[in-house]
């Protein structure tokens, strides 16, 4: 082996050791995954589910609890779409798997106008139909590969465009409370995730669906987050933190927390720092 394969090997396994670490610590905080659970993991096609699928296939192996692995494809009837890919490379790496054939294509295009976002509603079909072979094979979790600059992307996103403080939470519960949806790559970077996808020479399924309004709405998130990263090293981080980190009180949500049931409460002392400081014994009241 030449220095160049082994310092393209080194790379590889610190990448991998990252992202198995990044993943793990996911499941851990938020209990993603538990004895006993048929896992769901949903795959388009893209780098993320792929890189989700063979990380935890690698961490089935190890992990203190006994869970299975279902791989799940919808296809949904686009043109083009190279149907033997994902059969083929799941085949070549034995794991159990599902194709699901749904027309959502033909819906979303019968119904959205030509130029109108189709996001909302092929979203929404895609999650019915996912929902929906979950409850007929017995599934305990549904694993989907959104990363941490998905997460990021869809606070701006919400905020920006919808008025809203919302992202994506690593774990759910479905409006119904009939599914729980994880995310195990919540922890880990889309960079990182491009590498490894390209290291594993994934055979990636491009999505020409969606060139809607919302998607240029996140390449615009997108790029204005990578303009930060140059710029500001340790922002995104900061910012991911922030979402793990918050305070109703200082905000301005009366549904979060009880601003108009706040009274003075005269009997109650906070200890001061006492300052000989002139000015500062105020501080002492």
């Amino acid at each position: 082996m030449s220095n160049l394969e082994q310092k393209s090997r080194t790379q590889f396994n610190k990448l991998q050791k990252r992202l198995r670490r990044c993943v793990g610590e996911a499941i851990a905080d938020y209990n993603m995954i538990e004895h006993g659970d048929r896992v769901m993991v949903c795959l388009s096609g893209g780098k993320d589910s792929y890189t989700m699928l063979d990380i935890l296939l690698n961490l089935q192996k190890t992990a203190p609890v006994d869970f299975e692995i279902i791989a799940v494809n919808l296809d949904q009837k686009q043109p083009g779409f190279p149907e033997h890919v994902l059969p083929a490379y799941l085949q070549s790496i034995g794991v159990p798997f599902h194709i699901i054939e749904h027309d959502t294509y033909s819906i979303v295009k019968r119904i959205i106008p030509e130029g109108q976002t189709t996001c909302s509603l092929c979203s929404r079909l895609r999650r019915g139909t996912l929902y929906g072979f979950a409850k007929e094979h017995n599934i305990t979790k549904i694993a989907l590969g959104h990363h941490r600059d998905d997460i990021i992307e869809t606070f701006f996103l919400n905020m920006f465009y919808a008025g809203k403080l919302k992202a994506m939470p690593p774990k759910l519960l479905s409006d119904d409370k009939q599914n729980i949806v994880i995310r195990p790559l919540a922890y880990c970077r889309e960079k990182d995730i491009n590498r490894f996808a390209a290291f594993k020479k994934f055979p990636i399924i491009p999505c020409n669906l969606c060139g809607s309004q919302e998607n240029l709405q996140r390449q615009a998130m997108k790029q204005m987050l990578t303009g930060w990263d140059k710029q500001f090293p340790g922002r995104i981080e900061t910012i991911f933190a922030s979402l793990q980190n918050i305070a109703p009180s200082q905000m301005l949500d009366p549904g979060l927390f009880d601003f108009a049931g706040l009274q003075r409460d005269p009997d109650s002392a906070i200890p001061r720092i006492a300052s000989d400081e002139p000015g500062l014994d105020i501080l002492e009241r």
